[in-house]
């Protein structure tokens, strides 16, 4: 259910949505659903959203969207696995998180509770 004013979907700019569907599967365990040739969305992510095509990369240093996980060296290692370039890792009062960069270029961050 939509709600007045609440972040209700995302879309992250993608290069290749084959790679992103591959990258996001195997690092999350996200699901797809093509809308033909042009548009992913997925499911599974606690926020629903989609890939959106783009010729280029993103500029760095946007909006950042922040994965909340309960053991963050699996996830580092998932997303390492799943081909993604990881980050620093940082602590901060309350937890860590760790940046990466997906296949098509955008920054997230995996946080987890200290």
């Amino acid at each position: 259910m939509s709600t007045h004013n609440h972040i209700d979907y995302i879309e992250l700019p993608a290069m290749d949505l084959e790679t992103m569907k591959a990258f996001y599967g195997a690092a999350f365990g996200w699901t797809f659903e093509d809308y033909g040739r042009d548009y992913v969305a997925f499911s599974g992510a606690g926020l629903e959203g989609g890939f959106a095509p783009t010729l280029n990369r993103p500029p760095r240093g946007g909006a950042m969207v922040i994965l909340y996980s309960n053991d963050l060296d699996r996830s580092e290692k998932a997303v390492r696995e799943a081909g993604g370039e990881v980050l620093e890792r940082i602590s901060f009062p309350g937890g860590s998180r760790f940046g990466f960069i997906d296949p098509s270029g955008n920054e997230l961050a995996i946080w987890t509770k200290a």
